[in-house]
């Protein structure tokens, strides 16, 4: 059962998992804790192992066995005992939800609200003439006339329908069977009689001009006269089959006022709007071309035509290059001289009618699209499979533009504003937009509560720091951070109490100016009785914390214990903290002298010109080479756009030898052979790869251990210490160490595998020592202890060879605690790793490469994810090495104290989405700080 919520506080006794050191503590309920330290000290182990890990194993204890058979087994953490839970909900930074219809409008909710308001107010509009489509039931049409003055007269007429096999002659007769007696035909009333006993006007009577008179009435309050209309309405509605007319008379004029009971007009039948209507995940409402995913394998514009700034004739289309496929190309431009197509100008200037023409061509001209049929249809031939692959890829969806619905759901509209409208716009401006409707009382009625819902769940997102995301963007197209505000924001739209939030470094890719507002949602949540337990560096969520939780003193084997816990202003005084020193005793200003010491200034630069993707205003940017170049600006101003989707596309293209004429680029780029994006990707999905594979280090360990005696007296070669080959490993698990057990209803299970007891290899294998440590040993050290291990081993060795490869061994490892990996185990597994690890890892390798690497552009997406602030110290070292060497390091940050030490700094801003995009700065960083923008203003705090 889960404990009593009566509880004051959370007590943890005894909590062991992974570096943590038998720990005993207590975290306040309902108050804000931060749960603070260097890398690798044990936050993670401590929030999201120990105390996140019980509250979830004991919410599914308490649910019945029936329950539980859907529901993985959840090991109880290495944990004496804990108490205090409330049912625990964990916001990471990576999506749990792998669902590729999820999207920050169904997260959230507001998809769902908006649903539901379009279907009660929304109008649907005629896409030929504009006008409103309208269908009314027989309530609708008793109201209208009831609200006639007092002795009013009118008729209630239906239109003669006219019916396969039936005349008008047998119409007539039908109705007079049927009890009706007159008609009104040319505005005239006759008795449905005379004009079967007349054959003479029997044969003129035109069809559109013929009505059955069903009643004549004149307007009363009494009783009978509202349950007589009622009647005559429902009898009219079916013979004019779902049409009638209300005939007001007044004098000798007649008013005629129409009513349908079918959702119909211009010839055109109208679905009539519910929720499943707007519902992307409905069949009923997703779009039948990419059924609701908003993107389809297609062709994709931008491989076809990968350098708009060229001509037709200059070989625009990529796939008409070449001997053979160059037909193609003299073919349209032969052909098209009779539509008068421009063939010498650029792609990027041609016409929407251009463009379509090259693309679709015409009956007697073949344009890239007939190319592309023609590859399809040959496709027996694997050198046309291999070029079709070549151009497609994901694309927006054609038919439905991205919005993932049917283009029906474009008729429908609030003053102007589709459903699918609004899902394609910032968060920012839905809101402008619905708080400018000006909607009726009967409409606010029904949706008052709707749009209360809609305005609070908005401004959440709002105040979390996502203004300018839309509510169609995938939730798989977010940052780490980003995600882990959408959710936050959705939680405190739950309006939950009782409940223990921990987040992971919420603060990622946020800006300081934003922060505040992150403040501001935590503590709302805190105060509606929810305790939240937040790992974080950044100071300003640390000083507004009411607990903290300080985690070391430093990393791996040398953290885990408990530094500090108690509220905030005691934590000054702690001389063993070093969140306390770099809280109360800021890092000292770095002296320009000593910044420029490593560097040579030579005005070397590349210039990017025209920069105009997403949202990005035609802006020219100077990057200077050999520097530290800083991208800074608020969430969404652009800065991954310019360095993702504009420089490092645009020297991609340089690279692959496009035209260098055409390029954007400009300045001294040719001095830089090469690019390289570090972004916070997994580096492998494989669960074998960890970092001293991937950094070569462990083929010096194997060599070594094939060194030992004992391995020489058997045979043992290098791959017998290999996890992934035959040999050495134990074949039961394959070298995994556990088999993973394939349960019917439950999620698959881990279970140590019987055979080598999790140690992955034989035992004769493990049998092999080297200073007393077998190969596993040494895969479950830190990096850290193994430097110290070998280190101590290397005065021991007589053997050149051996001295060597743990000399060898050493610089890899140094490579890693260089930049502050030190505390991993030998053998994580990279999978494992967050996207700031990630990032330090491919750095290492980097690093590693020295002077064999040629001149390099080297791209950071925000580098100080997951590091404390004594970190930065140690990531900022490891980019002044490459700056030694020759290199230029350009890096997306928030973080202060790694902008501070840049050499150069360009500002995107002044907001973010539409807002965003212009260049506010550039410039050193001397410069910098004496201006006054968004990020300058904490810069100077």
């Amino acid at each position: 059962m889960m404990e009593n919520f009566n509880y004051r506080e959370i007590l943890i006794e005894g909590a062991r998992a992974n570096n943590l050191k038998n720990i005993t503590l207590s975290i306040p309920k309902r108050k804000i804790t931060v749960v603070t330290g260097l890398s690798g000290s044990g936050k993670t182990s401590l929030a999201f192992d120990t105390i996140y890990a019980e509250g979830q194993r004991k919410y599914v204890e308490s649910l019945s066995a029936y329950a539980r058979q859907f529901l993985g087994k959840i090991m109880k953490p290495d944990v004496d005992k804990i108490t205090g839970l409330s049912p625990a909900i964990a916001i990471r930074q990576f999506s749990t939800n792998v669902n590729p219809r999820s999207t920050v409008g169904t997260i959230t909710e507001i998809y769902d609200y908006l649903k539901i308001l379009y279907t009660r107010i929304g109008k649907t509009y005629s896409p030929i003439s504009g006008r409103e489509v309208k269908h009314y039931k027989v309530e609708d049409v008793v109201e209208y006339v009831m609200s006639f003055p007092d002795k009013s007269r009118f008729f209630i007429v239906a239109p003669y329908i006219e019916m396969v096999g039936r005349d008008v002659e047998e119409q007539l007769g039908l109705w007079h069977i049927n009890g009706y007696s007159r008609v009104l035909l040319d505005n005239n009333i006759y008795l449905i009689r005379d004009l079967l006993n007349d054959n003479n006007k029997l044969t003129k009577i035109s069809s559109d001009k013929l009505f059955l008179l069903v009643d004549r009435l004149t307007k009363s309050d009494d009783e009978d006269f509202a349950f007589r209309i009622k009647d005559s309405i429902q009898s009219a509605f079916f013979e004019g089959d779902g049409k009638i007319f209300i005939v007001i008379l007044s004098g000798k004029e007649r008013k005629w006022v129409e009513f349908s009971n079918k959702f119909e007009l211009d010839g055109m039948r109208f679905s009539i709007p519910d929720v499943n209507f707007f519902s992307y995940t409905s069949p009923y409402g997703a779009c039948p071309v990419c059924e609701g995913y908003g993107t389809v394998v297609d062709i994709a514009e931008h491989l076809v035509i990968p350098d708009p700034t060229l001509s037709i004739y200059e070989g625009a289309v990529a796939p008409w290059r070449g001997e053979k496929m160059s037909e193609w190309q003299k073919y349209f431009i032969k052909y098209s001289k009779k539509y008068n197509f421009p063939i010498h100008k650029p792609y990027k200037d041609l016409t929407e009618e251009e463009k379509n023409l090259l693309w679709n061509g015409r009956d007697d001209l073949e344009g890239i699209n007939s190319f592309f049929k023609m590859l399809q249809e040959n496709t027996y031939k694997i050198q046309y499979r291999v070029m079709l692959s070549r151009y497609r890829e994901k694309t927006i969806c054609k038919a439905c533009k991205g919005t993932r619905l049917r283009k029906e759901t474009q008729y429908v509209k609030i003053h102007g504003y589709s459903l699918p409208d609004l899902l394609m716009m910032q968060i920012d401006q839905v809101r402008d937009i619905i708080n400018t409707w000006v909607i009726t009382e009967k409409e606010r009625e029904k949706v008052k509560y709707v749009i209360k819902e809609l305005n609070s769940r908005i401004d959440y997102l709002i105040q979390v720091g996502l203004p300018y995301v839309t509510l169609n963007r995938g939730m798989n197209t977010l940052s780490g951070g980003e995600i882990q505000r959408v959710y936050l924001s959705r939680a405190l739209g739950s309006t939950m109490t009782d409940t223990l939030y921990v987040l992971d470094e919420p603060t990622v890719g946020l800006h300081p100016r934003d922060t505040h507002k992150l403040i501001d949602i935590l503590k709302k949540l805190s105060k509606a009785g929810n305790t939240i337990i937040v790992v974080e560096h950044d100071k300003d969520i640390i000083k507004a914390s009411d607990w903290i939780v300080d985690l070391g003193p430093k990393a791996g084997s040398e953290g885990g214990n408990v530094v500090f816990s108690g509220p905030i202003d005691q934590l000054s005084g702690d001389p063993n903290s070093f969140t306390a020193k770099y809280l109360y005793d800021p890092l000292p200003a770095i002296d320009s002298k000593t910044k420029f010491s490593f560097l040579e200034t030579n005005n070397r630069y590349i210039e990017l010109k025209g920069a105009n993707k997403n949202n990005l205003k035609n802006i020219n940017i100077r990057f200077p080479l050999n520097q530290l170049i800083a991208i800074v600006g608020v969430s969404g101003s652009g800065k991954s756009t310019l360095v993702v989707d504009e420089l490092y596309e645009e020297f991609n293209k340089y690279l692959q030898h496009f035209d260098f004429e055409k390029t954007k680029l400009s300045g001294d780029f040719k001095l830089i052979k090469d690019i390289v994006l570090i972004d916070q990707s997994s580096i492998s999905r494989s669960t074998r790869s960890n970092p001293i594979t991937f950094l070569k280090i462990f083929d010096y360990i194997r060599e070594l251990y094939s060194l030992m005696p004992l391995s020489i007296q058997r045979g043992y070669k290098p791959s017998t210490f290999s996890f992934n080959t035959t040999g050495g490993r134990c074949e039961t698990c394959k070298g995994d160490g556990y088999i993973i057990i394939e349960m019917q209803f439950m999620a698959d299970v881990k279970i140590t595998c019987e055979d080598c007891h999790g140690k992955r290899f034989k035992e004769d294998v493990l049998e092999v020592t080297f200073g007393q440590k077998n190969i596993y040993d040494i895969l479950q050290m830190t990096i850290d202890d193994a430097y110290e291990f070998f280190k101590s081993q290397y005065s021991f060795s007589k053997n050149k060879k051996i001295a060597n490869l743990i000399t060898q061994t050493l610089n890899g490892l140094e490579l890693l605690k260089k930049v502050g990996l030190g505390y991993l185990k030998m053998g994580q597994s990279t999978d494992t790793l967050s996207g700031g690890e990630a990032q330090r890892l491919k750095l290492a390798s980097y690093i590693g490469a020295g002077e064999k690497t040629e001149k390099t552009l080297f791209l950071f997406d925000e580098p100080t994810t997951g590091l404390h602030y004594y970190d930065v110290d140690m990531l900022y070292k490891s980019f002044k090495e490459l700056i030694m060497k020759g290199h230029t390091i350009c890096f997306i940050e928030h973080n202060i104290e790694l902008i501070k030490r840049a050499d150069w700094v360009i500002e995107l801003g002044p907001d973010g989405g539409e807002q965003g995009g212009y260049l506010i700065f550039e410039g050193t960083i001397e410069d910098f700080i004496k201006t006054d923008t968004i990020t300058t203003k904490y810069l100077k705090d």
